[in-house]
């Protein structure tokens, strides 16, 4: 009997010494076609309307992109978000990262996002960093500028403000191997080294998960620390 890829996956957030967590996560499935569909959005500030819209942005993609594809999902969490809140204090940044069904000819996961949220794909000896942060420290380093510190969290689109061409895109293989979707609080204080070896210890999805967000705060993260894993197993 041929062996086929089945998904497993688990998340963990920490609220750390904010005053709110306006990190959120979402996953949704068809159940018609079989895709899978996760994202992790955050909010953009310490207050509530950071966390409605993280909550919503989260939600909307994660449903409409197992039918319209990943960016597809992105325009309209934007569309809701825009329509139920109209304080530009509502925003958030996020990626979404959508899964083929399983036992079909499909074999890539279509991602996107805007702002700093991440996504790093782990397949048994490489970690890749898919994504790139949407923030003015990743402009400067692009034309060759050293940016200061304070701009690694200055993001230059999200949700709320992106145009069609600001969304970032990209396609990875969708055979064995873990994805991670990360926010801000995690990945800026854990270097692609130390990602890489929790990653590969080989344990659960939600115990990775849990490692990643401690390991995190223990490095000094201040922020909403929140980390997705989702694992793509043979069987």
């Amino acid at each position: 009997m041929p062996l086929t890829v089945h998904t497993r996956s688990d998340a963990a957030s920490d609220r750390g010494p904010r005053d709110i967590n306006a990190d959120a996560v979402a996953t949704h499935t068809d159940p018609a076609t079989g895709r899978m569909a996760f994202a992790v959005a955050d909010g953009v500030g310490d207050h509530l309307l950071a966390a409605r819209a993280a909550r919503l942005a989260a939600s909307t993609a994660a449903a409409e992109a197992v039918r319209y594809g990943a960016v597809g999902g992105l325009r309209r969490a934007q569309q809701e978000l825009l329509t139920q809140f109209e304080q530009p204090k509502a925003d958030t940044v996020l990626v979404v990262a959508l899964f083929p069904p399983v036992g079909t000819e499909e074999e890539v996961v279509d991602l996107a996002w805007v702002g700093d949220c991440r996504a790093y794909r782990w397949n048994g000896r490489v970690l890749h960093q898919i994504t790139v942060d949407h923030t003015l420290a990743e402009f400067w380093r692009l034309n060759g500028v050293t940016p200061a510190p304070r701009l690694e969290h200055m993001v230059t689109d999200s949700v709320r403000t992106a145009k069609e061409g600001d969304i970032g895109v990209a396609r990875v293989g969708a055979g064995p191997g873990r994805l991670l979707l990360s926010t801000d609080g995690v990945h800026k204080s854990l270097s692609l080294v130390r990602i890489k070896a929790i990653l590969a210890d080989g344990v659960p999805a939600g115990e990775t998960a849990a490692t990643l967000v401690s390991t995190a705060r223990a490095e000094g993260s201040t922020d909403n620390a929140t980390a997705v894993v989702v694992d793509r197993l043979l069987a």
